[in-house]
């Protein structure tokens, strides 16, 4: 499965941004978990937020709870992070990331199975 992430570009700290991740293929089962994380320049990978491609059931990092959501298209294969509301520690590069099948914790990196290449969210005034 090959993920491409894109929508990532620089806006004012309070703006909006929305990122999307397109997965090549889909497979037999849709037991899988999606999910986002981020990695800023100097720092580890950290966890934004993932969702479960079967029944739709996400959860957020607390750092983004509130700011961000994320929402999946069946049809289209593809993940979407709406973020509002940014701040400038959220500046960072986001990578989108799945898994084959089910996960025992949706916020652990080592969980997943494919990652996308990133894509670079600038906040900045």
């Amino acid at each position: 499965v090959q993920l491409q992430a894109f929508g990532g570009g620089l806006v004012e700290p309070g703006g909006s941004l929305r990122l999307s991740c397109e997965a090549s293929e889909r497979g037999l089962s849709d037991s899988f978990v999606m999910a986002w994380f981020r990695q800023a320049p100097g720092k580890g990978r950290e966890f934004v937020g993932a969702i479960t491609w079967r029944l739709g059931r996400s959860i957020y990092a607390d750092s983004v709870k509130g700011r961000f959501t994320i929402t999946r298209d069946n049809a289209k294969n593809s993940m979407s992070l709406q973020m509002n509301l940014l701040k400038p520690e959220d500046t960072a590069r986001y990578y989108c990331a799945r898994s084959k099948d089910a996960v025992h914790s949706m916020n652990i990196a080592n969980q997943y199975d494919w990652w996308g290449q990133g894509t670079q969210v600038t906040v900045s005034s």
